[in-house]
């Protein structure tokens, strides 16, 4: 039995079921892609929404392309099975949901015409779009008469131009437009795309007046692991036990955040699904959470990524489960970073209670996320997310931050490589290969061949391409990160973290 809308009544398992009464509800939102992110995050908040009989309104998921079509949606009514997993408050935690939020899965290129019907609709209120980083690009020139456009930007233009000459440019028909790309200020960028475009395009001041004032661009901000399908077991385990099939069941951790940005009340009303969830968040400025998961989430993974690695764990959850290595993520996390981006807009409790659910998404034991996988771009990782993190704890205690003294030994171990015929670089630890897909690896392997130790942690921390300042001029911290470099080279990287605890007394 696969999961659909006439099967739902056969289904006796403990899912979490939608009411009849969803499938009739309007049709609010156009959602521009099928990623497993959208369906794991802002999907899951509306259904829930719904449920709770608060925002009442069903989504309408545009496809870019004719890849992968839209079959399994069809087939299953567009319900699928959200499979949420982890751990809260330390607590291990598991539910199963039959999202109904989705209505229709209509192909850019197939079903245009529908979609820009749906501008003359009183109903539609909201756009979302998870395009990748690269959907937020300008493409000069792209025609909004085109069937379709071709960039996101452009579809998006063409729709709204739509629903500006069906409703006359009336200011009640504007939209709140929320894209969910992970860029910063992704709703600015996308609203100067937009601009551009409308003048490319030759279009009336008029409208463009009504893009700019009458519709929302709101920045957001995403934050949950949301891996995708269940993997070949978790598929046939799940399906055994809820005794249907789905095609497109998702699997995601607990924790969820969207915080969108915004400072006009009647937004507030139109996105009322943020009442059913208090992972929805909808502020005058989101740069609190930005900075957050910024710090604490991506400085911290990038801190201890290749840590994890030369000692040789696999997955996050792995090295959770070691003592010395969850004591040493701890007091990176509450009294490193904390101590260094507190302030007026982020507090100390804001700061620690972000890191305790951070500890409980790192020990999650239901997803596999590879240390290996977090390496890539390891390099301008550490330039974005941690030495701003460095810079502001030097400038308020004027001394080693220690843990991250020794991230930076770990990132520098971690990248001496051997470099291969066709000029990729490829690292070794406990007897294991491991491919370095990081753009600067040349520089790190450069500094490798200039002879000793000391010589390669002082050229590295002084690499201006890399870090755009000289580390070393931050004092005492060359010589907190080279003790690091040679007492994990001493010791041969032969064994786990808990037997290296002299790393702690630096």
């Amino acid at each position: 039995m696969i999961l659909s809308r006439t099967n739902l009544g056969h289904i006796n398992a403990n899912v979490e079921k939608p009411e009849a009464s969803c499938f009739e509800l309007p049709e609010k939102v156009l959602q521009f892609g099928t990623g497993v992110l959208l369906r794991g995050l802002p999907n899951y908040y509306i259904d829930k929404a719904n449920k709770q009989h608060i925002f009442n309104g069903r989504i309408v998921v545009v496809k870019s392309t004719r890849a992968g079509g839209t079959d399994a949606f069809e087939a299953q009514d567009n319900l699928y099975t959200h499979y949420i997993r982890g751990v809260e408050n330390g607590v291990k935690k598991e539910s199963s949901v039959i999202n109904a939020s989705i209505s229709r899965v209509l192909t850019a290129s197939i079903h245009w015409e529908n979609i820009l019907a749906l501008a003359a609709s009183a109903d539609m209120k909201i756009i979302i779009s998870n395009t990748t980083e690269v959907g937020l690009t300008y493409l000069a020139k792209d025609s909004v008469t085109a069937m379709p456009p071709v960039s996101f930007p452009g579809k998006l233009l063409s729709f709204l131009y739509k629903r500006y000459l069906v409703f006359n440019g009336s200011t009640e028909s504007g939209m709140v437009i929320i894209p969910t790309e992970l860029i910063p200020d992704n709703g600015s960028i996308l609203k100067d795309i937009c601009v551009k475009l409308a003048h490319d395009n030759n279009l009336d001041q008029s409208f463009i007046t009504w893009l700019t004032t009458a519709n929302d661009f709101c920045n957001s901000l995403v934050d949950r692991i949301v891996p995708g399908a269940l993997n070949a077991k978790e598929r046939e385990e799940a399906q055994a036990a809820n005794g249907y099939e789905d095609n497109l069941a998702i699997l995601s951790e607990i924790y969820g955040l969207w915080a969108i940005e915004t400072s006009k009340p009647q937004t507030r009303e139109v996105l009322s699904f943020y009442a059913a969830d208090s992972g929805v968040v909808i502020c005058d400025n989101i740069n609190k959470f930005r900075e957050l998961k910024l710090r604490l989430l991506n400085a911290t993974h990038t801190l201890t990524c290749g840590l994890a690695v030369i000692s040789d764990f696999k997955t996050v959850k792995e090295a959770m489960s070691n003592t010395f290595f969850e004591s040493f993520i701890t007091t990176l996390m509450d009294v490193e970073i904390t101590g260094a981006i507190t302030s007026n807009e982020i507090t100390e409790e804001d700061a620690m209670t972000f890191a305790a659910q951070l500890r409980d998404r790192f020990r999650n034991p239901f997803i596999e996320h590879l240390w290996l996988s977090i390496t890539m771009q390891y390099s301008s990782k550490m330039l974005m997310r941690v030495v701003p993190v460095l810079v502001a704890y030097y400038k308020r205690y004027k001394m080693v931050p220690k843990h991250i003294a020794i991230g930076f030994g770990a990132y520098i171990l971690f990248m001496q490589s051997k470099k291969n015929e066709d000029g990729t670089y490829t690292g070794y630890q406990h007897g294991k290969s491991y491919l370095i897909n990081d753009d600067k690896a040349g520089f790190l392997y450069e500094h490798w061949q200039h002879g000793g130790m000391n010589k390669v942690v002082q050229e590295t921390l002084a690499d201006t391409r890399l870090w755009n300042t000289d580390l070393t001029q931050l004092p005492g911290f060359e010589k907190a990160v080279y003790e690091t470099v040679k007492r994990f080279s001493e010791e041969q990287l032969g064994n786990k973290i808990e037997q290296s605890t002299s790393l702690y007394s630096i």
